[in-house]
């Protein structure tokens, strides 16, 4: 089993989405977590960003650039 690092904060739901989309396609192994926590009503997401995405340390550029290229489209 390969080690998961954490590659990047996520900035909303939407984005999440997209990006995971996007890495099925390609078969980029990952995981996306949210910082959404029922008991304090999300409070930790406007602190620290929607989530973020953990990969195999491999991974990191091919996901960086995708994620670059969506908030490139978002602004």
């Amino acid at each position: 089993m390969k080690k998961y690092v954490r590659i990047a904060i996520l900035d909303n739901e939407f984005q999440a989405q997209l990006l995971e989309g996007l890495l099925e396609d390609k078969g980029v192994p990952h995981r996306i977590q949210s910082y959404y926590d029922l008991a304090y009503d999300g409070l930790f997401q406007s602190q620290k960003g929607w989530g973020h995405i953990e990969a195999p340390g491999e991974c990191n550029d091919d996901i960086l650039s995708i994620l670059k290229t969506l908030q490139q489209e978002d602004d």
